[in-house]
């Protein structure tokens, strides 16, 4: 895999060497975890209905963790670590089950989130997809080293907490323009969320738009250029070619906005090409991780035996995993509960039992998807709701031919399996950004793995009160008398319309499958310059997250990419040493990580007044009007980009 920025690479020594021993799991790590776990899971419930997406909470939780463990005498970097690994791990299960178990009540299968289905469904999910990433890690961030960005940045984070030093001043600078440029977003109204705009051209439109996140222009940095034009590439295709091509079949009317006509369009239907690309493109990638996956699987039970014949001087600190005999007999043990829960749904025995093995294995093959794309385009930007909808579009079908069209059974079984699949792909994609940061730091898998399965049954078990908490106060779904602003769920609305479509009919079928050819070509095309040895490759999934993604969002993360390598690109032709040219790289590393910080942690914060006021903007500043916020915000958006350029092409001296 290309990379395109200078950081750190899993080819150089831990941070802490395995031969050193540091406390991890105590008691102030554990309950500290917990509570963040609880947290920032139920904050990014809401924030996942309301809005129809999360925020990571890795980074945020390292700096929380820092900011309590430093009021202690004792307290070490791999203790931070646990922190944040237990506490992302909630926020992630949050966004696994808000994207998929309220379509059960849109479905009008549930009238609330029953407690114990809701639990040991999403906790189940979760674990299991801990249990996936322990091979996973091996065959992803040892033997196949992808980049993941947030992985990358959380560990620079506790690594300039642990030193302090000039390190510290680019991560605070950052975090604090990340954290106001947030907060004059989401609570002052004054700066413009994202710039577009649309004409109608022709009988057709077109359209362009970018995001004014800081955040997200971190992300695109620490992923480098090659990743991120590909993700660029992904948006124009679709907002570019497809939406074009499919206006002008529809006509269009003039008298709706043309950027809203564009985006009902890519709500509707061409959003479906990315959903086709990502079943084909995740078919590829399990194509291509088979031998990593089961080199994988093999070395952790070497190492198992290693272990046993040896004891603990037989392996290294930093590479020893949950035994795979556990990790098998977990996955095994949660069959039947996941038997028991499908068969009170459905009532027959043989279907529960054939659904049970079928969530197994969909929950481990998209959790090796959502991990590889996690390492693409970082856990924020994974779009864990498309896996999602290709699993229920795919496990769909299969019951449409098993069941029938009128089984009302159908949809609602769909959506179980993608509510196991979603909280497995969710929890293997962010479990794999904090083993990267552990396996950069020197941390011990398997305490990590612990913590994961820690922060998953802390978040489960505070889940659906949460969820009934928002249902009483503001509703879910389409609006009512009773509840006029009533949470949307926009991801949830998206799976039972799926799930309904199939059974129903309605789905656009066709752009799905031309989603499909578009991704077979951009493998030909991978498999072109990998014969050729180019520097540039074309890895099929980061182009089909582009599709699915909004246009806004790949524009703003090509910008981050652009900045990586125009920065590199002026050092060399100034002449600058290879010692500078990492020391720059890493600020710029450090200052896009801070961005991130600055932003989630905000985005989390802002959680609690939108919850007490009812307002997507709580402290919105009357009197600034939508063109004043646009200029405002592409202004200081200009400068933040600006700032990172001149930081990352910076010539003095080492």
């Amino acid at each position: 895999m290309p990379r395109d920025t200078p950081g750190p690479s899993s080819g150089s020594p831990p941070y802490v060497r395995a031969s050193t021993r540091l406390p991890e799991i105590t008691v102030k790590a554990v309950i500290l975890g917990v509570l963040l776990s609880a947290i920032l899971g139920a904050a990014n419930a809401y924030l996942g209905l309301f809005a129809g997406m999360t925020v990571s909470a890795s980074i945020p939780a390292a700096v929380i963790s820092m900011a309590v463990l430093r009021l202690f005498r004792q307290y070490n970097i791999l203790e931070n670590n646990i922190v944040q690994t237990a506490a992302s791990a909630g926020e992630s299960l949050a966004a696994g089950v808000i994207f998929t178990i309220p379509a059960l009540l849109l479905l009008g299968v549930w009238q609330r989130f029953n407690y114990w289905e809701t639990t040991l469904i999403a906790a189940l999910g979760g674990l299991l997809g801990v249990m996936f990433t322990i091979p996973l890690r091996r065959a992803l961030i040892v033997e196949r080293p992808l980049q993941y960005p947030e992985g990358v940045a959380t560990a620079e984070v506790l690594k300039v907490g642990d030193q302090g030093g000039a390190g510290i001043r680019h991560l605070a600078s950052a975090s604090v323009i990340g954290a106001l440029f947030k907060l004059c977003q989401g609570g002052f109204a004054i700066f413009a969320g994202s710039i577009a705009g649309a004409r109608y051209v022709g009988g057709t439109i077109v359209a362009m738009a970018a995001d004014l996140s800081p955040a997200l222009v971190g992300v695109g940095y620490i992923i480098g250029l090659n990743i991120s034009t590909l993700v660029l590439l992904g948006g124009l295709i679709n907002f570019a070619v497809a939406i074009p091509i499919v206006a002008a079949q529809h006509g269009v009317d003039p008298t709706i906005p043309a950027f809203d006509a564009a985006m009902d369009l890519w709500s509707a239907e061409t959003r479906y090409l990315g959903v086709g690309a990502m079943v084909i493109g995740g078919l590829w990638a399990l194509v291509q991780l088979r031998s990593s996956l089961v080199s994988g699987v093999r070395s952790s039970l070497a190492a198992y035996r290693a272990l046993r014949a040896g004891g603990q001087a037989a392996i290294e600190r930093t590479e020893r995993d949950t035994p795979m005999t556990w990790v098998m007999a977990l996955v095994v043990v949660s069959l039947l509960p996941l038997f028991a829960i499908v068969y009170l749904l459905t009532g027959s025995v043989a279907l529960a039992a054939f659904l049970a093995f079928l969530m197994l294995v969909a929950g481990f093959l998209f959790s090796a998807v959502a991990g590889y794309m996690a390492g693409l385009v970082g856990s924020s930007n994974n779009p864990i709701s498309g896996v999602t909808i290709a699993t229920i579009l795919s496990t769909s079908l299969l019951l449409l031919l098993l069941l029938g069209a009128k089984d009302p059974a159908g949809p609602a079984s769909a959506i179980f399996i993608g509510v196991v699949v979603a909280c497995a792909a969710a929890i293997a994609g962010d479990n794999l950004q904090d083993l990267k940061a552990g396996h950069l730091l020197g941390a011990t898998p398997i305490k990590q793995q612990i913590m994961q399965c820690v922060g998953v049954v802390t978040a489960a078990l505070v889940i659906a009160p949460v969820l009934n908490l928002l249902l009483d106060a503001y509703g879910i779904g389409p609006a009512t008398v009773e509840h006029p602003h009533s949470l949307a769920a926009p991801q949830a609305t998206l799976m039972q319309s799926v799930a309904a479509g199939v059974f129903g009919g309605g789905l656009p079928w066709g752009i799905v499958i031309a989603g499909m050819f578009i991704a077979v070509f951009i493998i030909i095309l991978d498999l072109y310059l990998e014969r050729r040895e180019s520097s540039f490759r074309t890895p099929v999934l980061a182009v089909a997250v582009g599709i699915y993604l909004p246009l806004e969002l790949s524009t703003t993360i090509f910008f981050g990419g652009l900045i990586a390598w125009l920065g590199q690109r002026a050092l060399t032709r100034a002449g600058a040493s290879a010692k500078t040219k990492a020391q720059r790289g890493r600020e710029g590393l450090l200052f896009a990580a801070g961005l991130i910080t600055g932003e989630a942690l905000l985005g989390i914060l802002l959680a609690i007044p939108i919850v007490l006021t009812k307002d997507a903007s709580p402290w919105a500043i009357h009197g600034v009007s939508a063109s004043m916020a646009a200029w405002l915000g592409s202004a200081a958006f200009a400068g933040v980009l600006l700032w990172l350029y001149r930081l990352a092409a910076s010539r003095r001296p080492v």
